[in-house]
């Protein structure tokens, strides 16, 4: 749906994007995360026909966006951080002057207004000026017009910027029941729980290169290794007695227990936990120690900024 290679945008002597690539299947939700001013917004751009690439080349839908600029614009829905809505229309009005920029008939602009007013529960609203919405009501009302046209491919730019958690949580909620095995998303966005909770492949931009790419698991074994674990204990009682399994080993001992990384979990841990229960360990738990998203994006920059990626 979304497939790019060797994209490249410079300003002058300033290379904002230098040899992107990627492919977004449909179905996929990809977040785009890297710091600002490392090329996020370049690259959606570059997708959606604004700008025209130096180099490389990029098909959204099918079309070239240089090449078929006209109809990438008709394939895709775009949520900018600035939404720009106009205050002074209803929604009825607002989603029906989109449908005709779209050049969707009468009959087609009436029934997706009322679909999508009706999908975002706005239909009670339908008649109010968008200026008088609330955060929340005002971000689903700009997904709304994304989706006026019923596009294949949606690339959202912080869609949740500055909003309070509960109008966030309202907007995360809806972008989820967007995806379909039609769709394509691109998300760009600072909020890695945001990123973590939506996406199922993350690319990592740094001073305009994907420096990594991946699903969350190929991300967490590449960059943190194997899955760690925390076993609590009471008593005093010390790992060093521990046979590790092969592909296990001690990571650290705490004062109330130790950590462990294991290659193959399901086969590890049990023998693991029977090794305790032997020797009459003071078992409290056996937990999984999180690789969250945070963890992984710091270490990418980390690398990244050593040039070890």
């Amino acid at each position: 749906m979304i497939e790019c290679e060797d994209l490249t945008k410079h300003f002058e002597t300033f290379k904002a994007v230098e040899g992107v690539t990627l492919t977004v299947r449909p179905g996929q939700v990809l977040a785009l995360l890297g710091q600002n001013g490392a090329g996020k917004t370049t690259t959606i751009r570059m997708l959606t026909s604004v700008l025209r690439p130096t180099r490389g080349w990029a098909r959204v839908a099918g079309y070239d966006v240089v090449k078929q600029a006209g109809q990438v614009r008709a394939s895709v829905g775009v949520l900018t951080e600035m939404h720009g809505l106009y205050g002074r229309m209803t929604a009825e009005e607002y989603l029906d002057f989109f449908g005709q920029v779209y050049d969707l008939d009468p009959m087609r602009r009436k029934r997706r207004t009322e679909e999508l007013l009706e999908y975002f529960g706005l239909t009670h609203a339908a008649r109010r000026r968008s200026g008088e919405y609330s955060k929340g009501m005002r971000q689903k009302l700009a997904l709304a017009r994304a989706l006026i046209h019923e596009p294949p491919v949606l690339l959202l730019d912080e869609p949740t910027s500055a909003m309070d958690p509960e109008s966030a949580q309202l907007v995360r909620h809806e972008i989820a029941r967007l995806r379909s095995s039609h769709r394509s998303i691109i998300i760009c966005t600072h909020n890695l729980t945001e990123a973590e909770m939506l996406a199922d492949h993350i690319a990592i931009i740094y001073k305009g290169r994907i420096v990594i790419q991946g699903t969350l698991d190929e991300l967490r074994r590449q960059l943190l290794g194997p899955e760690e674990y925390l076993v609590q204990l009471s008593g005093g009682w010390r790992p060093e007695a521990i046979r590790w399994p092969q592909g296990a080993r001690l990571v650290r001992a705490e004062e109330n227990g130790f950590v462990y990384q294991s290659e193959n979990p399901a086969t590890d841990n049990p023998l693991i936990i029977r090794q305790l229960i032997e020797q009459q360990a003071q078992v409290i738990s056996v937990q999984g120690v999180p690789h969250t998203l945070e963890m992984i994006y710091l270490e990418a920059m980390s690398q990244a900024a050593k040039g070890n990626l």
